[in-house]
């Protein structure tokens, strides 16, 4: 039987990173096996493409090129191999991202990123993306308490209010995939929230 795949969303310092552990854990508990994995990264590759794209000035172009370059390696390596051994796959970001922020916050055009996802992974989508949304200046406030940004994290908050819309408009789009949750809300009560929506298939 074929695992699920869940992917996390959010802006940076959303706790989207936070909550998929404490999912990762409670479906563990009730017996399920899980895979946590990343994007960028997952695999070596995609590790090292990680830290160039973290902390590397380049073209928004090169930056979404690179990303599905990962991705490519990670789909075909980590993410397919394990769904088909039963494993539910929870990944921290995965073309939603690439929307919010190639697209949303560089403004690389939508049509592109479509483009590149059709090739990345054409039969492959989420079967739950989890957004968790929260005010950038929220967000800006708890990275700063924690680490020094990286190259993403250290944009302004008029890049992650493009990023939060853009995720907002796919969640809207598409609600029976996409479960946009309040991140300002106490931690338990979002995971009860998503623990709840994923429990039918947990029959």
């Amino acid at each position: 039987m074929r695992g699920r795949f869940i992917t996390f969303e959010g802006i940076d310092g959303s706790g989207k990173s936070t909550q998929l552990t404490a999912t990762a854990s409670a479906l563990r508990a009730s017996g399920i096996d899980v895979l946590e994995t990343r994007e960028p990264g997952g695999t070596a590759l995609g590790e090292s493409l990680r830290t160039i794209l973290l902390g590397r000035t380049m073209s928004p172009l090169t930056e979404t090129l690179l990303m599905f370059a990962a991705r490519v390696e990670h789909v075909d390596e980590v993410i397919v191999p394990a769904l088909g051994t039963g494993h539910w796959v929870l990944c921290d970001r995965f073309t939603d991202a690439s929307y919010a922020y190639q697209s949303g916050g560089r403004g690389i055009p939508a049509e592109w990123i479509a483009n590149l996802e059709t090739w990345a992974h054409p039969t492959l989508q989420p079967d739950l993306t989890v957004v968790i949304d929260l005010d950038p200046k929220q967000a800006a406030m708890r990275r700063a308490r924690v680490r020094t940004p990286d190259r993403f994290e250290a944009e302004d908050v008029a890049f992650f209010e493009r990023v939060r819309e853009v995720y907002a408009a796919r969640a809207r789009a598409e609600p029976n995939r996409i479960l946009l949750i309040d991140g300002a809300r106490p931690s338990a009560e979002i995971l009860e929230r998503i623990v709840e929506r994923v429990k039918p298939w947990r029959a």
